[in-house]
């Protein structure tokens, strides 16, 4: 799964490099993204402000309301789901990533293994989106198997990548069209292997459904 990305573009750059319109003023957010963070998307030709992660209404005990969970990224096989099927119906974005992350190493020393397209510093994952009650506009990933690709190694899992000629496929194509895209990536992938510390920054453990 995804638990954390980069975007290293200005809103203006992404609205430029996805033909879309602008209008988010002074919106604020990371160079990289963690989940229940805000991100940007591009939906309805508009680039916009989410929060990366569906809210997954928790509980205690007790039954007392616990802080909702973001749930960051969507499985493939899971989007007919109730928690997902209306959202990949009705409401499909692209969100712009220059590189995404999944951790490596032993139990309390993982570090961060980066991946990105080579010669691409920008690229379109497809993504989700709904509002919600908890977050407010809110998006979030979706994954499939990541066999046959270059990053099989790293993950069994990876973000769906989409070229430019399956932005349309995506957004306003058929449920059955835009399901043919979620698979592997087949083209290259650049991996670079770093030792930084998966925990540093805000780095949190996120569901996939």
């Amino acid at each position: 799964m995804c638990n954390l990305y980069r975007m290293t573009k200005s809103k203006d750059e992404v609205a430029k490099w996805f033909d879309a319109i602008e209008t988010l003023g002074g919106a604020n957010f990371a160079d990289e993204i963690y989940p229940g963070y805000p991100g940007l998307v591009v939906a309805g030709g508009e680039v916009r402000q989410m929060t990366w992660g569906f809210p997954l209404v928790m509980k205690g005990k007790n039954g007392q309301p616990l802080k909702p969970k973001p749930v960051n990224n969507a499985r493939t096989d899971k989007l007919d789901s109730f928690f997902w099927r209306y959202s990949f119906e009705e409401r499909r974005c692209l969100i712009p990533v220059s590189a995404w992350a999944e951790a490596q190493g032993p139990k309390g020393a993982k570090t961060r293994t980066w991946m990105s397209l080579p010669d691409q510093s920008l690229f379109a994952v497809a993504g989700v989106w709904r509002e919600s009650d908890e977050f407010g506009l809110c998006y979030s990933m979706v994954m499939t198997d990541s066999a046959g690709s270059a990053s099989a190694d790293i993950h069994s899992r990876m973000p769906v990548l989409l070229s430019q000629a399956d932005y349309d496929g995506w957004l306003s194509g058929s449920p059955d069209e835009a399901k043919a895209l979620c698979t592997a990536w087949k083209g290259d992938i650049t991996i670079d292997a770093t030792d930084e510390s998966w925990t540093r920054g805000k780095v949190s453990q996120a569901s996939l459904f």
